[in-house]
């Protein structure tokens, strides 16, 4: 019916043809190593009215599901190897933040667990992913310091629902025993945040330090970790008093920079007032004067926020600095990303709507703000209960 030739690699040939049986269409895999031959059937999707292109994607696949790795095509095939199989293919279809937050937690979690259980695909049921989840919530920090968070392992069951998702979209097992498993409880986060007097006090003690202009920047639009050190000085836009956020920089195993931000709403622009620039425009002065400090050795680039030999402040080292200057100046600790949420407590406390307080942080959906910030609408929720009150006991005078 339809058929695909491949040389994988020297000494291993593969094949693949659609054949009809018992009213289904197989793709029929065959593979030659060494000269010795397999053969797997594969039932798909198809009917006799697929088209061409279809009928060569379903064979596509079908190689592809096996051609850069040596796993044999038998019941004997472990699930670790699986797990690799699906990140290979995994690597073509995300970006390069996704892959490498997907490749960190296959080796460091799952990849040592079921390797060292040694379990095959095909014995892999509710109560073997049940009980990874619970060890792994109890017990998995690599450190040893306790278990993984509820939002951690809901990034693990995403991981292993996708590989075995894949193995039965290849007729591999019969059905995904990881949509049964029961994961923990959600850990509700309690948001921190400066009040606007602990916010002016932080700003004046810590005035003198090289990252002030990085800590005003980020309060007072209330930016993103990557969002701030992605500042580039295309994004800035001094004849017409305007800031652009369009560019990132994150951490995973090595330092990502994308030309991107982290959805569409995250594109946004804000009028600069009067402080703001004079503080880039002393940016920009600085900058040239450490180019001409150390002449050959600069590190050239576009960034705004980075060292004196321009080498841009990686999202790990403005974590680690942030922690010292807390500790340094005797402020209560909160989070780098804690920042945002205190800009988003200014901006509720002086009356701005969600809507408002939504577009400025970049939210991608208003549901998302009311769900972060619900708990600063006690104020407004204390005035309506007020009112109320006070009209209904008014009848009652």
């Amino acid at each position: 019916m339809y058929r695909l030739n491949l040389i994988v690699k020297k000494g291993v040939y593969m094949t693949a043809s659609l054949q009809e049986k018992h009213g289904s269409i197989y793709a029929v895999i065959n593979i030659k190593v060494n000269g010795k031959r397999k053969q797997k059937w594969v039932k798909t999707e198809l009917t006799s009215k697929s088209g061409k292109r279809e009928r060569e994607k379903v064979l596509r696949e079908c190689l592809a599901l096996y051609e850069n790795n040596d796993l044999p095509l038998t019941s004997e095939i472990l699930f670790y190897e699986y797990v690799l199989l699906w990140l290979n293919e995994a690597k073509i279809k995300v970006d390069e933040v996704t892959f490498l937050h997907y490749q960190e937690m296959v080796n460091a979690h799952i990849l040592p667990y079921f390797k060292n259980i040694n379990i095959k695909l095909i014995d892999v049921n509710r109560s073997v992913l049940q009980k990874y989840f619970i060890e792994k919530y109890e017990n998995g920090r690599i450190d040893g310091k306790g278990g993984l968070s509820s939002t951690t392992l809901k990034h693990h069951r995403n991981i292993i629902n996708q590989t075995l998702s894949l193995a039965v979209k290849n007729n591999l097992i019969l059905s995904n025993p990881c949509q049964y498993v029961t994961m923990p409880k959600s850990e509700r986060y309690n948001y921190d945040f400066y009040n606007l007097d602990e916010i002016n006090c932080f700003l004046s003690s810590i005035k003198d330090e090289r990252l002030f202009p990085l800590y005003l920047v980020t309060i007072s639009f209330g930016l993103r970790r990557s969002e701030v050190l992605g500042i580039k000085w295309d994004s800035i836009d001094l004849e017409n008093r305007k800031l652009t956020i369009k560019h990132t920089i994150v951490d995973s195993y090595k330092i990502i920079e994308k030309d991107s931000t982290k959805n569409q709403s995250s594109y946004r622009s804000f009028p600069l007032n009067e402080e703001i620039i004079n503080l880039f425009v002393k940016l920009k002065n600085d900058e040239k004067q450490n180019k001409k400090l150390f002449g050959k050795e600069y590190i050239k680039n576009d960034y705004v926020f980075k060292m004196e030999n321009g080498k841009p402040y990686s999202p790990n080292y403005i974590t680690k600095q942030h922690a010292k200057i807390l500790k340094k100046y005797g402020f209560r600790h909160i989070r780098f990303h804690d920042l945002r949420h205190s800009c988003a407590s200014l901006l509720n406390a002086q009356g701005y709507t969600l809507k408002d307080i939504q577009e400025w942080l970049g939210h991608s959906d208003i549901q998302t703000t009311a769900n972060t910030y619900a708990h600063l609408d006690t104020k407004r929720k204390e005035n309506i209960s007020n009112n109320i009150c006070n009209i209904i006991t008014s009848k009652m005078r």
